[in-house]
């Protein structure tokens, strides 16, 4: 077959033509990609701001289906969804990101971070401990043993929370030692319980040695103790309550006066209780004196004396009951009347969340936290 040179120059050019063609073609779609997915970008972003979350969704789906490589989108959808309460859906899309090949460690590491949250707003703790403990060793892993504390706490595996708690202690995160001796005293209560009492007042010594300011191993040591018969060494649990911790004495006041009477000490009792109302009044305190008072004219001399200094419903409800004119028949409406709108004003609230409640507490029902109730009443703060 002979060479044909005109096929050849007239080949070479179509050829180049068709070439810039399919070039334009291709740069052409891949502007409208770009221009598409940013517009849908910027768009739910713009919703988000308005707090349009429906809207928003939307088009954060339309950019991952125009941009399915983008890992951010990714993340912003899986977040919008564990908002909303779609855990399930937020599941679905952390897990899809960790499949992927073409993730940095770094990006893995966020995905998985963001599926355990989705487990535990979901409240599948079991799965979101599985997944947070596979952060150890990495950037989110203090975080994920916060959130292991958390779980921990929730479900009252106290040694389980104690170990967390030393790690984080360990790694200056804060000191977490008040919140392990709140740990010990769980255990101890566990131990009682269970007939164990020499094992728990081992715990409770292991809970003084690690945090000596806090006042609740000297209250349930004391407490033991007294449920023990032993009145004497449970009033010296309670006296070292005023030197670890002075602001918790109006909780131990009632049962120092107790202790006072049982173990002989009333007078040294009464002494500790009165130079501690002196320094900060308290109606608790007062009601301990009181109770220590064998005169009682000099009974209601005492809630005259906190009137003075405090204005306090509690203590002008009591001062009256204590009036001899009160006891009458005629006067019986008058007390119940007061002693129902005392009521509200004897409760304990929590500085955290404002939860009140009638006894106090050292782990709040309401917020979880731990230490958040003053030991005074409402009517004191």
């Amino acid at each position: 077959m002979e060479f044909d040179l005109s096929t050849l120059l007239i080949g070479l050019p179509l050829a180049f033509a068709l070439g810039w063609l399919a070039s334009r073609l291709d740069l052409r779609q891949m502007r409208v990609e770009n221009r598409q997915s940013p517009k849908a970008y910027f768009r739910g972003l713009n919703f988000l701001l308005n707090e349009q979350q429906d809207q928003a969704i939307d088009a954060f789906i339309e950019a991952v289906q125009n941009d399915p490589d983008t890992s951010e989108l990714h993340f912003a959808l899986g977040n919008l969804f564990r908002r909303r309460g779609e855990y399930d859906r937020a599941v679905r899309v952390h897990e899809h990101l960790l499949a992927r090949a073409d993730l940095t460690q770094a990006e893995r590491d966020r995905a998985q971070h963001a599926l355990a949250l989705d487990f535990l707003k979901a409240g599948l703790l079991d799965r979101a401990e599985a997944a947070l403990h596979k952060l150890e060793g990495t950037a989110h892993e203090q975080d994920a043993r916060l959130a292991l504390l958390a779980i921990y706490e929730r479900s009252r595996d106290w040694a389980q929370a104690s170990a967390i708690a030393a790690k984080l202690d360990s790694s200056s995160h804060g000191s977490f030692a008040p919140r392990q001796a709140h740990y010990l005293c769980e255990q101890a209560q566990a131990l009682v319980a269970a007939g164990q009492v020499q094992e728990a007042l081992d715990q409770l010594a292991r809970a003084r040695a690690l945090a000596p300011q806090s006042p609740r191993p000297l209250i349930e040591q004391a407490q033991l103790l007294l449920q023990q018969g032993q009145a004497q060494a449970a009033l010296q649990a309670l006296l070292m309550v005023r030197q670890a911790a002075p602001q918790a004495l109006p909780l131990v006041a009632a049962l120092m006066a107790r202790l006072a009477e049982q173990a002989g000490a009333r007078e040294t009792v009464l002494g500790i209780l009165s130079q501690a109302q002196h320094e900060q009044p308290s109606i608790d305190l007062v009601q301990a004196i009181v109770t220590l008072e064998s005169d009682p004219q000099r009974a209601r001399e005492h809630f005259e004396q906190h009137l003075k200094t405090e204005a306090s419903l509690l203590a002008a409800s009591r001062w009256l009951a204590a009036d001899p004119l009160m006891q009458a028949d005629q006067a019986q409406g008058v007390r119940r009347a007061i002693e129902r709108a005392c009521g509200p004003l004897m409760r304990y609230r929590c500085a955290a969340c404002g939860f009140e409640a009638k006894q106090h507490f050292w782990h709040c029902p309401g917020c979880q936290a731990w230490d958040s109730y003053p030991a005074r009443r409402i009517e004191e703060l």
